[in-house]
């Protein structure tokens, strides 16, 4: 049986339900002080209604301050300390007459005037007024401190994710850019059951971006189904030309990775691998476990960086007589996704493998959806398709 993890709520989730706790903690534990003393000095039991009278004048009263210094608190510093300062010690005085005033009822038969015992009463009022004052000011800015760090944090959060949706969104443009020149020849050609081929399968790796969210992550296995997908479209254009491996270590399949990170990396390889040789290429998409990390290789049997694109490869574009004709986001995008979703704490390297062609090797932190349920709140590209 699965148990429910204990959620804890913070004390100030609910300032309102926070204050009345605090304001009975506090004043609660003035009333045990002076009860404790009055005990301690032998007094009668009698004089514990003082005490009592006492605690629920100091509660009204902070209660009254609490609304005066919640108007005060948003103001400039130089009008909320001076008009503290000047309502604090009428505060403090009213306090004092009440309980002066209290205590010349009960001792009837003394020689203490009013004068000394409001003297007398006025600095302990004052100490805990002041007290209180000061913890209402120390709590408050401290929970507008807490408010503003939450802003800032879901602003940057926003900006990350505005960051993430628009390069993920740069690939669909880029895709759609050669897929729909293809059909477009396609049907100039009269070659209408290919062009209708092609224009099926591209709705459904569409609707399958549509459907994901840009910022979403998936897992290996749900990746490499995309790609199949996608290289499904690209294969009606090369044919034999473009072949591809897909190296996938089982233990992996469950990782998570950014949607649509290797689908720019694969058409890199098909522009500059496979298009320009005459015999196609052979592109690679391997994936393994290196310790706590998830290495992915995207690789292809092209010219490498020995051609005279080396340069428009790196970058992700194409030119013609020194204009560029592609809409390509390049390798530069993926950097962007990774330091935006990872920080530091990632590996992206262009590499010539000794035996020829360009890859590209990647390496992410290892993580996984804890459920099964998790597990199906991404939506398969091939489901997708059949509908």
């Amino acid at each position: 049986m699965r148990v429910l993890p204990i959620q804890p709520i913070p004390f100030f989730a609910n300032k309102d339900k926070a204050f009345w706790r605090l304001q009975a903690i506090g004043w609660g534990g003035a009333m045990l002080l002076r009860t404790m003393s009055a005990i301690a000095n032998s007094l009668p039991l009698a004089s514990l209604v003082l005490v009592l009278i006492a605690t629920i004048t100091g509660f009204s009263i902070s209660l009254v301050l609490s609304v005066v210094y919640r108007s005060l608190i948003a103001r400039r510093a130089l009008v909320t300390w001076g008009t503290t300062v000047l309502i604090l010690p009428l505060a403090v005085a009213l306090h004092a007459f009440i309980d002066a005033w209290v205590i010349s009822l009960w001792r009837t038969e003394g020689d203490t005037g009013f004068a000394q015992l409001f003297l007398g009463v006025f600095y302990l009022d004052a100490t805990l007024l002041g007290a209180w004052t000061a913890l209402y000011y120390m709590v408050n800015f401290y929970l507008r401190v807490e408010e503003q760090n939450d802003q800032l944090i879901a602003l940057e959060s926003q900006a990350t994710q505005a960051q993430l949706a628009m390069l993920r969104y740069q690939l669909n443009p880029h895709f759609l850019f050669n897929t729909l020149n293809s059909i477009s020849t396609l049907v100039l050609l009269k070659q209408t059951e290919p062009a209708n081929a092609m224009l099926s399968r591209l709705s459904s790796f569409l609707r399958y971006t549509l459907v994901n969210k840009p910022a979403a992550r998936v897992t290996v296995a749900q990746e490499v189904e995309t790609l199949k997908l996608y290289l499904d479209i690209e294969r009606m254009r090369f044919e034999e030309r473009l072949r591809t491996t897909f190296a996938i270590d089982p233990a992996t399949e469950t990782a998570l990775l950014p949607s649509l990170l290797l689908q720019p990396l694969v058409e890199n390889a098909i522009k500059y691998a496979v298009s320009q040789q005459e015999a196609g290429a052979e592109i690679t998409i391997a994936s393994q476990l290196i310790g706590p990390m998830l290495r992915i290789t995207v690789s292809d049997t092209g010219p490498g960086l020995q051609s005279a694109t080396t340069d428009n490869r790196l970058s992700g574009m194409t030119y013609d007589g020194g204009e560029p004709v592609s809409t390509g986001v390049g390798l530069s995008n993926i950097r962007d996704r990774l330091s935006q979703a990872y920080g530091e704490n990632h590996r992206f390297e262009t590499v010539e493998p000794i035996e020829g062609g360009f890859a590209v090797v990647i390496e992410l932190p290892v993580e996984r959806r804890d459920t099964p349920e998790d597990l199906a709140q991404t939506p398969r590209p091939f489901a997708l398709a059949a509908r």
